[in-house]
């Protein structure tokens, strides 16, 4: 019942774009010293949010994550993986999750306090 409010929606969408953003950003330094690999991120969470329809908001259907090149300059052997541009995705990916899981608790304890538990 409680799933269905926009707030548990965006709080869910958030932890499961940052766990995505996560997932590419591992990848990436995995292939850090293969040439030619072409490092990745994820488009915004506001951008890929706003591309969901209603039913995929409920649950009903994944949410589109759509892959782009994360455009940092190549070394001599093609590899555009930076290490230090990969720790800062992962940092900014960690924090997103946190304050989705901020505003899931935040939003459970107004519930909580409304019905008087």
């Amino acid at each position: 019942m409680f799933d269905r409010l926009d707030i548990f929606q965006l709080a869910g969408g958030l932890a499961r774009h940052s766990a995505a953003r996560q997932a590419v950003v591992t990848q990436n330094i995995a292939n850090a010293d293969t040439p030619g690999y072409r490092a990745r991120d994820i488009a915004n969470f506001d951008e890929t949010w706003r591309a969901m329809t209603a039913e995929n908001r409920m649950g009903q259907g994944e949410m589109p994550f759509r892959t782009l090149d994360a455009r940092t300059p190549a070394s001599p052997n093609g590899n555009t993986v930076s290490l230090e541009f990969e720790m800062l995705r992962g940092i900014e990916a960690q924090r997103a999750h946190n304050r989705a899981l901020r505003i899931y608790g935040s939003a459970m304890t107004i519930l909580r306090t409304s019905i008087g538990r």
